[in-house]
Formats: C-alpha cells, structure tokens, sequence
C-alpha cells in the first residue's frame, strides 16, 4: 500500500503537468497559450479543431521558443499530435490562428481543444514497458523512479534560482549603499563649497572680517 501512496503524493506535487483546455477562436483572430518550461523537458500535445462553417476559413497551429523558433507548424490544422524536447529554460508558446474571409455574414466560432502533457505525464509508459519487457510493478518503480528525478532537478532548480535572486538582491543592495555613500559625500561637498563661497562673497562686501 505504501507505493501507490507514495506515487500518489509525488503526482500531487506537481512534478508531471497535464493540461487539458479548450476555446472558441473568431474568425481571423489569433490566440495563443504560454508556459515556462525546464531544459529538457519532453512534450506532447493533442490537438482538434472543429470544421469551420465557411469556405476558405482555415486554422494554423504554430508552436514557437521565446526566440521565434518554429517547433512545430501544421496549416489547417483539424486535428493531430505534435511532440518536442525543450533546449533551454524558457517560455513556449502554442498559438492557433484563424485565416479567410468569412464574407459579410458572421459564422459561427471554431471550437479548439488542445490537451498538453510534460514532464513524467508525457512519457508513454505502455510503449517502455512493451519495449524492455517490464512487469507492471516494474513500470510502476520505473515512473517512481523518474519521479523522484523530477523532484530533485526541480528542486535543485528552485535551489539555484534561489542563489541567484539572493546574488541578485546582494548586488543590488550594495550598489544602493555605495550610491548613498557617494550622494552623501557628493553632498558634504556642495555644503563646504558653499560655505566658503559665501564666506569670500561677504568678504568681498566687506559684510564680514
């Protein structure tokens, strides 16, 4: 009893992500999805587009890095899969775009949905299992397994965006101490130099000795 309560409990953490939606998209509108992904993350998404209720209406499906990189791209997309393995740290972008000319009549919406899995939740764990032969309770130590992997590079990860913030806030906190040293002195000086010009100004006077 103590496996599936300790699968349960890492699933509820949140390392493997499935996200499962769907929206209605106007004709020639554009709407897009974005997630912050770790490197090396496989992902999966499933995607349906209802048929549009007018000719020449189609919907293209474009998945792109944060540098305007082309992962995936399906014109008139109706329905598929696409996959994709993440280089780096970064935000992804999944857009579905509706192109034509409806005419001077309005059509109805197309209804889109797109199912995404990432993490542990994209790894097909029948294929792993039919490949190497493995026992149920094998393939339930094996996702245990990749689990607990997932858990420790997320986090190692926090870890280290953690040093990097305090790195950050260390930085910063300095470079204000220095400034205000600097503005303090810079005021000190104005000070004196006021002082003894309104000293000279007054001797030139003749208002003091």
């Amino acid at each position: 009893m103590r496996l599936p309560r300790l699968v349960a409990l890492m699933l509820a953490l949140g390392v493997g992500s499935c996200h499962g939606l769907s929206f209605h998209l106007p004709p020639q509108t554009r709407k897009c999805l974005k997630e912050e992904l770790h490197r090396d993350v496989m992902v999966t998404g499933e995607y349906e587009v209802s048929e549009a209720a007018a000719p020449g209406v189609r919907t293209d499906l474009r998945v792109t890095d944060s540098s305007g990189h082309t992962l995936y791209s399906k014109e008139d997309a109706k329905k598929g899969k696409f996959a994709f393995t993440t280089d780096n740290y970064e935000i992804y972008e999944i857009c579905f775009e509706s192109h034509g000319q409806p005419g001077n009549f309005r059509i109805p919406d197309q209804l889109v949905s797109l199912n995404i899995k990432h993490g542990v939740e994209a790894r097909n764990y029948d294929d792993i299992a039919k490949a190497e032969k493995l026992k149920p309770l094998e393939v339930d130590l094996r996702r245990l397994e990749d689990l607990s992997e997932s858990i420790v590079k997320d986090f190692a990860f926090m870890k280290q965006r953690e040093e990097e913030m305090r790195d950050t806030n260390e930085s910063t906190s300095a470079r204000v101490f220095c400034f205000s040293i600097f503005s303090m002195l810079c005021l000190v000086g104005l000070a004196t130099w006021q002082v003894f010009y309104l000293r000279r100004f007054f001797k030139a006077k003749k208002l003091i000795e």
